[in-house]
């Protein structure tokens, strides 16, 4: 039993290194400016602070809740799992499909009431627009594909265990990996559609200026959209998807009707940015370089958790939690390179743009009207942050607006 506690402890300590390694061999080396200090209060009224904060901090809260519901519901079924799974099956991928898809449903059911009133507070706030029905629906779409995911990925995983059950996390790590692939590929056309509507960007003003900005930028933008965001919610944002001929940038509605120009032309230079600098791709190398050493932790915490047991079926439930903490881990980890690498595409908006004022406005705005605390603690950031916090990327802006270039 010491041994075995000395191998899944180690090999969690060896999964956190290597995703911590990852971090630094990837991070952006040139390119960020270095934020000016700047006063939160200088920008923000106190009241706004507060608003943003007595939102935020309960969300937090809620959020970990989920977390620990995940954790304890998974943890307990581990405890005490159901004895159909510890029988022997006839069709063991089966039956394991049929587990993961039941463990994927008990946890969506087991959250909801916690994300309900997470989202009834948003709502009261006006940051939801969407009726509960159509929260409903996008809910049971999401669960329906979850369990369809879940249950494929246990078929999966118990096939592997029954044929090679040492080193199954090894072509586990290539499996996942793939999906990877494969979902930031298809995910744009396969999936969002699902939940939402994209059309290309009309002729005009604006898309003339996306063509100017990426002619300057020197990329193949693939195609822009505009999603609508706003049958759900009143918060502005615009994101970069997909890979080869489904890579696209998708602008906001709520971000091209209550925005201006200049402020819309840096959000476009920042998601240009993005894909000058190859940032999805260099998100599926780091899911690479840490896919291996996470999932033969999730293996060892596995064979902690279900000693004695068969491979099989009945270590579905402990390979689940196994994964719910290490993935919790890494990406708690990996949230260094992604500010990192949002901050660079901060200083390259700028630079293609060379338009501190209307950065600095847009992100004050965006903050008060996305209710983001400005200013976060320090432990907050590094624990949860994928993006700088607002008063960083003000002062970036400031560095840029003073001629501190990097």
């Amino acid at each position: 039993m010491g041994r075995t506690r000395v191998r899944w402890g180690v090999a969690i300590a060896a999964a956190v290194v290597v995703a911590e390694v990852a971090v630094m061999l990837l991070r952006p080396r040139t390119g960020v400016i270095e934020p000016a200090p700047v006063r939160t209060e200088s920008y923000f009224s106190a009241s706004q602070i507060e608003r943003a904060r007595d939102y935020r901090r309960p969300q937090l809260a809620i959020y970990g809740g989920v977390l620990a519901v995940e954790l304890g519901v998974l943890a307990l079924i581990v405890a005490r799992p159901p004895r159909r799974l510890r029988e022997p099956f006839k069709r063991p991928l089966l039956v394991g499909a049929a587990a993961g898809a039941a463990l994927s449903i008990a946890v969506t059911v087991a959250v909801l009431p916690l994300q309900v009133v997470s989202r009834e507070r948003a709502k009261d706030v006006g940051l939801v627009t969407q009726s509960w029905s159509g929260y409903a629906r996008d809910k049971a779409i999401s669960a329906a594909i979850g369990a369809l995911l879940a249950g494929l990925g246990a078929a999966t995983a118990v096939g592997l265990m029954r044929r090679m059950p040492r080193t199954w996390w090894a072509p586990g790590s290539v499996i996942v990996v793939a999906f990877g692939v494969l979902s930031i590929y298809a995910g744009p056309v396969v999936l969002d559609p699902l939940f939402n509507t994209f059309r290309p960007l009309p002729a005009g003003q604006l898309r003339e200026d996306v063509l100017e900005l990426a002619e300057r930028a020197g990329v193949d933008v693939g195609e822009v959209y505009s999603v609508d965001a706003s049958r759900r919610t009143s918060a502005a944002n615009a994101y970069v998807a997909g890979l080869g001929k489904t890579k696209r940038v998708v602008l906001y509605d709520t971000l091209l009707e209550n925005f201006e120009r200049d402020e819309v032309r840096l959000v476009v230079a920042h998601e240009l940015a993005h894909v000058r600098h190859r940032d999805v791709p260099n998100g599926l190398l780091y899911l690479a370089i840490v896919a291996p050493f996470g999932l033969f932790a999730v293996a060892q915490l596995t064979r902690r958790l279900t000693p004695g047991a068969e491979p099989g079926p009945a270590a579905l439930p402990a390979l689940a939690l196994g994964i719910v903490v290490m993935t919790t881990t890494i990406t708690m980890i990996s949230n260094q390179l992604s500010r990192d690498v949002e901050a660079r595409a901060d200083s390259y908006a700028l630079t293609l743009t060379d338009e501190p004022e209307p950065f600095i406005s847009f992100e004050k705005q965006i903050a008060l009207r996305n209710l983001s605390d400005p200013d976060p603690p320090d432990w907050q950031t590094f624990l949860l942050s994928t993006h700088p916090p607002t008063i960083e990327r003000i002062g970036i802006g400031v560095a840029y607006e003073r001629g501190e270039r990097g």
